[in-house]
């Protein structure tokens, strides 16, 4: 029996990546392309990167790709970067809402400044793309493109599960998108819209440059990894397609770990 996934399983669908001109989500959208999605890139700056990913997908010949600017912190940009999606395709069947900052800090000297703009892009941006997403996919009604009306699929962190000293205002984001994933996916379930979180441990980009570039600070992280590697952006992206498509159709309100088995806690794997 060929169990091989059918090519270009997202054919005929259209996407919105949020954060997605570099690391995870830049990964998301070439995933996403190369399954036949036509994907809209969103970057906040540097526009020139973000072209250059999406000329990159054209050019591989599968889905399309533009790009478009906008601060998921901000209302006003969300509605318009949605607007402008839908301008260019028509409608959205799938929005991952990716983008993510750190402004880390020990709790002492952490700033309401550094706290208000982690929790504006990690959390409040995540309910801004969501909400839009929500309110399009009900606009248009079902497409014979998918079985749901609409995905949306979050980029948590094994940090909503694994506290994180140093890190307060990132972790409480990541602990919302679990409760915020969870709540909406009941809520809309019902309407065929299905709500899922992708959960990464340690992956190689740029956030977390310090913890991975070097082989003294690679080896120290991959003792909290019991697969013994660090991720790539694939391996997060690769779960992120098929939570997008219909082989996915019965998983609703599920925080995916892909992690290595980071959250397997391998410090009591000799018994603590």
């Amino acid at each position: 029996m060929n169990t091989q996934p059918a090519p270009h399983r997202l054919a005929g669908q259209n996407a919105l990546v949020t954060g997605a001109n570099s690391g995870i989500g830049e990964g998301i959208a070439r995933e996403l392309a190369a399954e036949g999605a036509n994907v809209a890139v969103n970057y906040v700056v540097q526009p020139d990167v973000a072209q250059k990913i999406c000329d990159e997908i054209n050019a591989a010949g599968a889905g399309k790709a533009v790009a478009i600017q906008g601060d998921v912190s901000r209302e006003t940009d969300v509605q318009a970067m949605f607007a402008a999606a839908v301008k260019q395709f028509g409608t959205l069947d799938i929005v991952c809402s990716n983008a993510g900052i750190q402004r880390d800090s020990k709790l002492v000297d952490m700033t309401l400044a550094q706290w208000e703009q982690v929790i504006g892009v990690n959390l409040t941006g995540a309910f801004l793309c969501a909400r839009e997403a929500a309110r399009e996919f009900t606009r248009r009604g079902m497409r014979d493109v998918s079985r749901a009306l609409g995905k949306i699929i979050f980029t948590s962190s094994v940090h909503q599960e694994i506290p994180w000293g140093g890190h307060c205002n990132y972790a409480t984001t990541k602990g919302g998108i679990m409760q915020l994933m969870e709540s909406i996916a009941q809520e809309l379930a019902p309407q065929k819209i299905r709500v899922n979180s992708v959960c990464p441990g340690a992956i190689e980009t740029a956030i977390n440059r310090k913890a991975w570039s070097t082989p003294q600070a690679a080896a120290s992280l991959e003792k909290l990894i019991p697969c013994g590697r660090i991720g790539v952006p694939a391996d997060i992206a690769k779960v992120t397609a098929w939570l997008a498509s219909d082989e996915s159709d019965y998983v609703v309100g599920a925080s995916i770990y892909v992690d290595g088995g980071m959250t397997l806690y391998p410090g009591f794997a000799t018994g603590g």
